[in-house]
């Protein structure tokens, strides 16, 4: 990215949006391992056509999947798979992130039940 223009990293900002709605990336992650038509998504993720239509059009704009027709059925899949290591990727730092803050609450909540344990009262009473 250092030696993108400014034009350049509006584009960059523009693709890392499309991923920045939930249902987005439950249809990618759906099309991981094939195509799909519309009616397959909406039946797995319980929601309407319309709303599965919109997400698609956004990701078919970025570049991220594309469509094929076959007969009255259209079908969705990913345009180029390396986009599953930039998802996995930041998964892995999110989930490193939120085991560590998952530790750390951990960590409080074990100080605060020794604080609360009676054996710590009776030593803070004799203390």
């Amino acid at each position: 990215m250092e030696s993108l223009d400014d034009a350049a990293i509006e584009k960059v900002a523009e693709f890392f949006g499309a991923f920045a709605v939930p249902m987005r990336l439950k249809i990618l992650n759906a099309l991981r391992h094939g195509e799909r038509k519309v009616g397959e998504l909406t039946e797995l993720f319980g929601c309407s056509q319309a709303n599965v239509s919109k997400h698609l059009s956004v990701l078919a704009q970025k570049g991220l999947i594309g469509k094929s027709q076959r007969g009255t059925s259209v079908y969705y899949s990913i345009v180029d798979p390396r986009i599953y290591q930039l998802c996995d990727l930041v998964c892995l730092q999110v989930g490193e992130r939120y085991a560590q803050q998952a530790q750390m609450k951990d960590m409080f909540l074990n100080v605060a039940r020794a604080a609360k344990s009676p054996a710590r009262k009776a030593a803070v009473r004799r203390g």
